[in-house]
């Protein structure tokens, strides 16, 4: 990672006050890749809950996003948009992978049905 100390003369000149936020991980070597994910989804009932993405590229070569402290709340027709970081990049996406969990123990399974979905990454917006 980087160490903001270094960074704030360049940053924060003294005419003008500004905030700088540094999204890094917790894993070498630091950078975050984000990814916005647009859902719409067709359940009939509301569901809430947790989405980990994981993207393959056509090597095999797999990264799984950073799991969102919030939950998502899911309504029928609703589109979702949800910020998500992964620590490796991909520049060749050959296949997604969504899994749905509303970490809960007790009570049913519950799917979500995907009617449409788009993942844009932020770093390289023309992907």
């Amino acid at each position: 990672g980087y160490h903001a100390d270094r960074w704030k003369k360049l940053l924060i000149p003294y005419s003008s006050p500004t905030k700088a936020y540094f999204d890094t991980s917790d894993k070498d070597p630091f950078c975050v890749y984000n990814y916005l994910l647009d859902i719409t989804t067709w359940n009939k009932s509301i569901r809430r809950g947790f989405i980990n993405i994981k993207i393959i590229d056509n090597a095999g070569n797999t990264v799984e996003s950073q799991m969102n402290s919030e939950a998502s709340t899911f309504q029928q027709y609703k589109r979702v948009k949800i910020l998500t970081g992964f620590h490796r990049d991909i520049e060749k996406i050959a296949k997604i992978s969504l899994t749905f969990s509303t970490k809960t123990l007790i009570g049913p399974k519950r799917k979500l049905r995907i009617l449409q979905m788009k993942l844009k990454s932020l770093n390289h917006p023309k992907r």
